[in-house]
């Protein structure tokens, strides 16, 4: 199978990012919350790769610890995202009728907010804390994954091989994610590779908005906020996160697109072979 393009940048773009944000478990130039007056708005130096913040802190520390909250609330969230929404999906795409409908509305009621405004809502209710930014980011995402499955299970129902399978007393658990869900897994995983970059940008513009990561914990989108008073006195404050969130949303972009591109015509072909067998046994 030849890897394309895309799959090469965004792999090794995310492979770079992930080691720096593992390495910051067990080491980092300094500690991110370590404030020293002295040296506040440093440019970017021999000591300070990246320069100083209006507290003296080091903000390459802190791009390291701050892209491991983003990433891990990025990857949370879509993954849960993820499971509900393949469930929801199977369901209302393969029992259809009532089930379908009510399925659909849910969703329709929560497509029918802007995706910023419900989470800022979601989170102002609940308070500014990592479980409510998850909650509020979770129901965001959750209609997209829904849609996706749902299509993809419409599709599916109606092949050969899955009408086989119900002709030979097959239930619905083993028709949906035995033979529904397969076919429908690369579609579900470059979507949520492409998620996982939305997600970033969601969270950064939450915490950018205040209704984010709350410090003491650092987090990419704060860090903007933060430099926004700054930055024509200290461009690199602003710069290093902003550049960090753009590589990071770029190469999940890329992942993802990627993998879309790899597997769709393997999934057409794999599909063809799968009804032409079923046939040969019926």
């Amino acid at each position: 199978m030849k890897l394309n393009r895309e799959i090469k940048i965004g792999s090794c773009l995310i492979f770079i990012i992930l080691v720096m944000q593992l390495v910051s478990l067990i080491w980092s130039p300094y500690n991110f919350n370590e404030i020293n007056h002295d040296i506040r708005l440093l440019s970017p130096n021999s000591k300070h790769l990246l320069g100083t913040d209006h507290l003296g802190r080091d903000i390459f520390s802190r791009i390291m610890a701050g892209g491991l909250n983003s990433l891990l609330l990025a990857v949370c969230t879509v993954t849960c995202a993820a499971v509900i929404g393949c469930l929801l999906g199977l369901f209302a795409g393969f029992l259809g009728g009532t089930t379908d409908v009510i399925i659909l509305r849910v969703i329709d009621i929560l497509n029918s907010f802007p995706g910023i405004i419900l989470a800022l809502f979601m989170v102002a209710i609940l308070d500014n804390s990592h479980f409510s930014l998850f909650f509020a980011l979770l129901l965001v995402f959750i209609p997209s994954y829904t849609r996706i499955i749902r299509t993809g299970a419409l599709q599916y129902k109606n092949y050969d091989f899955i009408k086989a399978e119900i002709i030979l007393g097959a239930n619905f658990f083993r028709i949906t994610f035995i033979h529904i869900l397969p076919n429908l897994f690369p579609s579900l995983l470059s979507a949520s590779i492409l998620g996982l970059s939305n997600a970033i940008l969601a969270e950064s513009a939450m915490s950018y908005l205040g209704m984010g990561i709350q410090p003491p914990n650092p987090s990419w989108g704060r860090m903007l906020f933060e430099a926004q008073s700054w930055f024509f006195n200290a461009p690199w404050y602003a710069l290093a996160p902003g550049i960090f969130i753009t590589l990071t949303v770029i190469a999940f972009h890329f992942l993802g697109e990627g993998l879309r591109r790899l597997h769709t015509p393997s999934l057409h072909n794999q599909t063809l072979q799968k009804n032409s067998l079923h046939l040969r046994r019926t």
